[in-house]
């Protein structure tokens, strides 16, 4: 649940340099993912494909987006292709952990 209680927005974020020369892009997800951090509103969690991504409404979010392809950009990559999806509910209160949480109690239940 979000610290205020109120439902929150979560997405999923990847975002991957095109035509650096090379196929390790490990540093510059790296700089994607602390441009995202700086947000305010955000909370993330990295992730091996990605980023998950919280905020308590859509703007931080997109707000997120728009400052992990500037900071590509300023340190030099020419291309970017990203993928965000988004979860927007509304009537009532998530978080990450919750949906997490959510899934491990009926992986319980399944025998």
């Amino acid at each position: 649940m979000t610290d205020k209680g109120k439902p929150c927005v979560i997405a999923d974020f990847s975002i991957v340099p095109i035509g650096g020369g090379s196929t390790s892009i490990g540093r510059q997800v790296a700089i994607a993912v602390k441009a995202m951090a700086k947000v305010k509103g955000i909370r993330h969690q990295l992730m091996p494909m990605g980023t998950v991504l919280e905020a308590d409404g859509l703007e931080p979010i997109l707000d997120a987006v728009k400052a992990a392809h500037e900071a590509l950009a300023e340190a030099g990559s020419l291309r970017a292709e990203s993928t965000l999806r988004i979860d927007d509910r509304r009537d009532k209160p998530r978080s990450m952990a919750d949906k997490v949480s959510s899934v491990e109690r009926h992986m319980k239940q399944i025998l």
